[in-house]
């Protein structure tokens, strides 16, 4: 292992690796973005440890596929109540403390995995908690905007701060974000950072001359528009797969990339996998699922210059200023003009995406599980 991922798993070996397991987990999901892959991925490794999980969505409703795939891994509950970043109030929020407890109640819960930390707030302390911040408003607000929350947000702010709190233990998916968060909130004494991680076999297929990029372009952190303005310098086709129309009326135009749309993950991997070159825009990744599933492939990696990529990919990939749409094309076109160095690139992103396994991710996760059911039981045993 790299010094940099061990760096990152630093404060996996602090707990041990001895205690209990749970038996029966509830894992919070979305519909909208990674965090259902990350969740399916993660609880199908779980399951191979004899760890059941059931699924508990929020916000807007999974496709008839993403149940098919909830219901083949675990099982599944849904709830109109919103996420928190689309809630229009922080009363609407409310009722998801009393949820997560009539479930974990009714199911014999040994332990929450939540993928919204401000799901945890106000969550009584009985149950062991492990809290994931995958991403957020208050870190999005200062990578993207360079500022702090508007007035009408700080509330979420807040709410997250409370989830930290009474979190066992919290996740970071990188160093990067693990820092970010604690420059936005200040310092959370029990955050670990445990890399995400991709299924997908590192497999090599006959590459074609054309660019590919997937995000949901609605979201201002992805950067879509700077990349449709590279699109209209760079030599080769530019394909961009992903929404474009956001929940909240978000909407991105693209004028110069072939935009695919919103694509099932099956096939957006499929369209990758033919790619020399991958490119990811993003001001904001707190880690960047796409950039690995991209490496996995053999593509080529063209990513935004920002801490997060640094950190993970240093050495295994071209970096571009995401501000400039003219250096953006000049990265992607250096490569396009010289097919050894682009397979180059590709074999060391191949190389380095070895690091971020599922068996990894689900053995460091395992090990987080047995530190939150140690700390809940020395805190319930203390009182």
């Amino acid at each position: 292992m790299s010094d940099r991922a061990g760096s990152a798993l630093r404060s996996i070996s602090l707990g041990g690796t001895q205690g209990p397991l749970p038996r029966r987990i509830i894992m919070s999901v979305d519909a909208v973005g990674g965090v259902w892959r990350y969740a399916m991925d993660l609880a199908e490794a779980l399951r191979g440890a004899g760890v059941e999980t059931l699924f508990v969505g929020f916000g807007p409703e999974p496709s008839a596929h993403q149940r098919r795939e909830a219901t083949h891994i675990g099982t599944l509950e849904w709830f109109a109540a919103p996420l928190d970043w689309m809630a229009g109030d922080e009363s609407e929020l409310d009722r998801v403390p009393d949820l997560l407890t009539e479930l974990s109640l009714r199911h014999s819960i040994d332990l929450l995995h939540l993928n919204l930390p401000s799901q945890a707030a106000g969550f009584p302390a009985q149950t062991p908690v492990v809290a994931v911040s995958h991403s957020c408003v208050a870190t999005w607000f200062e990578a993207v905007r360079g500022s702090d929350l508007p007035r009408d947000w700080r509330w979420q702010k807040r709410r997250n701060r409370l989830g930290f709190d009474r979190a066992d233990v919290v996740l970071a998916p990188s160093a990067s974000h693990a820092a970010a968060l604690d420059r936005c909130y200040g310092r959370i004494d029990n955050l670990v950072v445990v890399h995400n991680a991709s299924r997908n076999p590192c497999s090599v297929a006959v590459k074609e001359n054309f660019v590919f990029a997937a995000a949901r372009w609605w979201d201002e952190g992805k950067n879509g528009a700077v990349l449709d303005q590279a699109a209209a310098r760079i030599r080769w086709p530019v394909v961009m797969a992903g929404a474009c129309d956001g929940p909240n009326g978000e909407r991105l135009v693209i004028k110069h990339a072939d935009h695919q749309g919103e694509l099932s993950h099956d096939r957006a991997l499929a369209l990758m996998s033919r790619a020399a070159i991958v490119v990811s825009p993003s001001v904001y990744e707190p880690f960047g699922l796409v950039s690995l599933e991209a490496a996995r492939t053999g593509a080529a990696l063209v990513l935004a210059d920002i801490d997060t990529y640094r950190e993970l990919w240093e050495g295994a990939a071209l970096f571009a200023d995401p501000g400039d749409p003219a250096a953006l094309a000049d990265a992607v076109n250096a490569l396009a003009n010289d097919a050894r160095r682009t397979a180059e690139l590709g074999r060391r992103a191949r190389l380095r995406s070895a690091e971020f396994s599922i068996e990894a991710q689900r053995d460091a996760v395992l090990d987080i599980y047995r530190r939150a059911m140690r700390r809940s039981l020395q805190l319930m045993s203390a009182e």
